[in-house]
């Protein structure tokens, strides 16, 4: 049986144990139990079902670790309460050894059975595009464009003329093959330029006046990678996809910078809210960055930030690479990796491909520079001791990608311990898998995706070819690390709807029943790690977090459901879960009413 043989998530007394023990908050070790003699806790987590992944990783085919918490009757929890000091774990075991730990004014909470995890993390998110969204028309789930003028007029009567109207959420890739045009857009809003943001943020639509306003006109050429649609006279039809989508964005006005901070910190409360204690920001520009800086120091930061630079902002990936990866574990704001994109997405018929699209004959995707890849600024960031993490969809996308992080590696062989990813790893070809594990690559993918992309994505590749797409268990079994997450606002971040499409392979609607290729399933301690310590991995904070042991971070997410039980027996129910506490550096960033 193949496993995991590193041991990277075991329980170890950091330096910031040694650190607290020489300065005398913390005393003796107990003989048994995991718990830290200290005098009293700031917080309290008693009556709960606490499972803390402190035991052996699961063998590639998922089958759980000797130690790890199940027997005949499945999952049962590892642990009943922990106790917080300082920010720090000090204590996780029993109620009994917990009430060591209660103080005069200690916290408590009564869990009343509810389940506690190492904190969750989206490890790849647009959170600049959900702090865009929460003030924006949403239109997801609306599936003709009479739906969507009617959201769009009942939505935006107060706003004046000439002020932008914005919506959001159109899918790009169900809507591929029937493209809308502007024409009745200009009829309801002849006054206010309108813009439409696809789903996946490889598309928008935009009125006349929109396109006016970002300068596009009949004779204006589609940008290399992009393309701006036109009618039969030649004139733009309102629709910008890939590359081109840029044109219409950047022609809406920007925001200071203090609307900025709002709007970011707005958006990571309601990540908190949603139980998660850490992002991945998946590509920062300077005014992004600028933003998170400034809630860092003012201490807004409600939840841990993982910045990966946008390449595509090449004068601050070149200020990074000068300063170096930020190696600071305690901070709440770290930049250790670069995002490039390589190719689109399958929806848009963007993605690169080994042979034609199947139902496109003719058509492989675009990719590489003319999607604003730049091999060279990435392999010095790369050799300056950054995490590259790369943008690739299609079959013949991810293979440049790892031939490029092979040449790379053959170069500057430490490279190889920076931990590489590759984002979305969507379609694969089978000679490819093994490659992963070679270059200890991780795989950082999205479950929600594969559960909506699969209304079309037969139609658009072929059957074969989706054997090798959202591949889990071929990635696991070729040794690969693989870390969970969302895209958002690609796909909707609830944790429940994440893990159940993990382990189910099925949509919200239960279909298809079997589930869409169930063969490439997780199950679900591997769907947990994935968003918990697998993602910490990614980031390189699995002595800080992803655990639930002391001297760890005081990272934690509090459920009303078990998903271990729950994914093992009746994984619909997940659907129904709600977050009840999230707790950051042992502060309660969420509490449930």
């Amino acid at each position: 049986m193949l496993r995991c043989s590193r041991g990277r998530y075991r329980s170890a007394v950091s330096m910031r144990l040694l650190l607290l023990f020489a300065a005398g908050i913390i005393g003796v070790m107990f003989p048994t139990g995991c718990a830290l003699k200290q005098s009293a806790a700031d917080l309290l987590l008693v009556n709960a079902r606490v499972y803390t992944l402190d035991w052996g990783e699961p063998a590639f085919d998922g089958s759980p670790a000797d130690d790890a918490p199940v027997g005949a009757d499945g999952w049962y929890p590892d642990a009943e309460a922990v106790a917080i000091a300082d920010g720090i774990i000090i204590y996780v075991g029993s109620a009994e050894g917990a009430e060591r730990y209660r103080g005069p004014e200690t916290i408590v909470r009564d869990l009343d059975g509810a389940t506690v995890l190492p904190g969750l993390v989206d490890s790849h998110v647009h959170v600049n595009e959900l702090a865009q969204n929460l003030s924006r028309v949403d239109l997801r789930g609306l599936n003709t464009t009479e739906e969507i003028y009617t959201q769009l007029v009942e939505s935006s009567g107060d706003i004046p003329p000439g002020e932008w109207v914005i919506g959001w959420g159109w899918d790009e890739g169900l809507w591929a093959n029937r493209y809308p045009d502007n024409r009745r857009l200009n009829e309801l809003f002849p006054d206010n330029p309108v813009l439409i943001d696809g789903l996946h943020g490889f598309g928008v639509w935009g009125n006349s006046l929109a396109v006016e306003r970002a300068g596009v006109s009949a004779g204006t050429e589609s940008p290399s990678g992009g393309e701006i649609l036109k009618d039969r006279r030649g004139e733009p039809t309102g629709v910008f996809v890939n590359q081109a989508v840029n044109l219409l964005r950047d022609a809406i006005p920007p925001e200071t910078l203090e609307r900025r901070m709002d709007n970011l910190r707005t958006a990571l409360l309601a990540m908190a809210a949603d139980g998660y204690v850490s992002v991945h920001q998946a590509g920062t520009k300077t005014d992004m960055m600028q933003a998170f800086e400034g809630l860092e120091e003012q201490g807004r930061l409600p939840i841990r930030v993982y910045a990966m630079i946008s390449t595509r902002d090449e004068p601050l990936t070149r200020e990074w690479i000068a300063r170096g990866p930020d190696r600071d574990k305690d901070s709440m704001l770290r930049a250790c990796s670069v995002k490039a994109y390589y190719d689109a997405s399958l929806g848009s018929r963007g993605a690169k491909m080994l042979e034609d699209y199947s139902d496109m004959p003719g058509h492989r995707g675009v990719s590489g520079d003319e999607y604003g890849y730049d091999e060279e600024l990435v392999a010095e960031a790369m050799r300056a001791g950054f995490q590259a993490a790369i943008h690739a969809i299609g079959d013949a996308g991810n293979r440049d990608v790892l031939d490029f992080y092979e040449d790379v590696i053959a170069g500057t062989p430490q490279a190889i311990g920076y931990r590489h990813r590759i984002e979305h790893a969507q379609v694969l070809h089978p000679d490819d898998f093994i490659r992963f594990g070679e270059m200890e690559l991780i795989a950082s993918m999205e479950p929600p995706q594969t559960v909506e992309d699969k209304a079309w994505l037969e139609d658009r590749i072929g059957p074969d070819r989706c054997r090798g797409a959202f591949a889990w268990r071929t990635l696991r079994i070729a040794g690969t690390e693989l870390t969970f997450n969302s895209d958002l606002p690609g796909s909707d971040h609830n944790i429940f709807y994440g893990l159940h499409a993990a382990i189910t392979r099925r949509d919200r609607d239960l279909q298809p029943p079997g589930g869409w290729y169930p063969e490439q399933s997780v199950l679900p301690e591997e769907a947990v790690r994935a968003y918990t310590s697998w993602a910490a991995y990614s980031s390189f904070q699995e002595q800080e977090t992803g655990v639930l042991s002391p001297g760890r971070f005081a990272d934690i997410t509090v459920m009303d459901v078990d998903p271990f039980v729950l994914g093992s027996s009746e994984p619909e129910k997940l659907l129904n879960g709600s977050i009840l506490l999230t707790i950051v550096g042992g502060e309660i960033v969420f509490e449930r009413d």
